[in-house]
């Protein structure tokens, strides 16, 4: 099976640079319990999951997380 490569372009509209979370310091969500790993990097909060680092992060602004945190706490989202 040949290997392949899927290059993407950004949507419309996405304003945020392309950060370089090699060498990011993440913090366990949950106090370490949880599946999730934030950091904040260059004015941005990156999530990913903790179980398969390797995977793409989201990359939210201040008032993206906000907005997301926010809605998490109404029970919007389920965090489990």
């Amino acid at each position: 099976m040949a290997e392949s490569t899927t290059h993407q372009r950004p949507l419309m509209g996405w304003d945020k640079p392309e950060l370089d979370l090699s060498s990011a310091q993440w913090q366990s969500s949950s106090r370490g319990l949880g599946d999730v790993q934030i950091a904040f990097v260059e004015g941005f909060i990156a999530m990913r999951n903790s179980g398969s680092p390797q995977s793409p992060s989201l990359i939210f602004t201040p008032a993206e997380w906000g907005a997301f945190v926010s809605g998490a706490r109404e029970g919007e989202f389920d965090l489990t």
